[in-house]
């Protein structure tokens, strides 16, 4: 049976935890495929067993997202903008928080920019991380992207697009892009702009801060807004065992998300994090609140 190209991503995300359950229970799989023994698992809590009605819907639900023409979405390109989160150096290419993962959202944002330029698309924001050195936030996270080090910088293949002179770029010192950033005036300044394409990294931080923020300031102030995140072009990074060591932290970063198993996180000390079910359960929250979640936009 032919497995859709959403299906294989999954599988190679987290293939260590892939099951004959296939690609439609693959989720659910990662769940409930552990080392415990029978003894252990008589030992699940009761949530698990009543919850598992729901991760089957959500499965479900992440499995039959449509994917949705791009000219559909943006009738009037005028009004309509692109805003990409921390897609840069220090998430895709180098430093303590890169990852493969991350990496691979790039490809389809590219030619995500490329499709809504032909069409006439002109607003395309990039929010990045541009932390100062002695960051507040890097109690919580390993220091990355500080200001000044190619880390901070745009991705190469953002750099090599034709019109990349003409995309706005927003600093940012926290997972926050509407705070301290610029960003509230832009959207002050172009009250023309009623949609909001939301990509980048990761799901159930970064990106998740970005996309509920557009979607709740239109509601506090009474605006029509349209606020669609494609699942194709967000995910987020993985944090090995070693690399934990070395940084002696504990990851906690945005929108599909990082992924710190059970195990790797008892050696470490640290809270384990799936990053194939956050992303599912962020994502399902933000259509929860109105965001529009689609497969991709074609």
């Amino acid at each position: 049976m032919a497995i859709d190209k959403r299906a294989k991503r999954d599988i190679l995300r987290s293939c260590n935890n892939y099951t004959k359950a296939g690609a439609r229970r693959f989720f659910l799989a990662r769940i409930w495929c552990t080392n415990d023994t029978k003894e252990d698992a008589m030992d699940q809590p009761q949530w698990l067993g009543s919850s598992l009605p729901f991760l089957n819907y959500l499965d479900a639900w992440y499995r039959d997202l449509p994917s949705r023409p791009l000219a559909e979405i943006v009738p009037a390109p005028e009004r309509a903008a692109i805003v990409s989160v921390d897609v840069i150096n220090g998430f895709c290419h180098e430093g303590p928080l890169a990852s493969p993962r991350v990496k691979g959202i790039i490809e389809p944002i590219v030619g995500l920019f490329q499709r809504a330029w032909g069409l006439g698309v002109r607003h395309i924001l990039l929010t990045q991380d541009t932390h100062e050195p002695d960051a507040v936030e890097f109690a919580q996270y390993p220091p990355h992207c500080v200001r000044g080090t190619s880390e901070a910088e745009p991705v190469p293949e953002f750099q090599a697009l034709p019109f990349f002179g003409q995309m706005t770029i927003f600093e940012k010192n926290s997972i926050h892009s509407g705070l301290n950033t610029g960003l509230n005036d832009w959207i002050a300044d172009h009250p023309q702009v009623d949609t909001y394409i939301v990509v980048g990294d990761c799901t159930d931080l970064c990106t998740y801060q970005l996309a509920m923020h557009l979607r709740l300031d239109a509601n506090a102030r009474q605006l029509q807004r349209r606020v669609v995140v494609p699942e194709d072009c967000v995910d987020t990074y993985d944090m090995p065992v070693e690399t934990a060591r070395e940084l002696g932290a504990v990851p906690e970063d945005c929108v599909d998300t990082y992924d710190m198993p059970v195990e790797t996180a008892r050696e470490l000390g640290a809270v384990p994090h799936d990053a194939e079910l956050l992303h599912r359960v962020f994502l399902y929250s933000m259509m929860l609140n109105g965001i529009e979640v689609v497969a991709s936009l074609t």
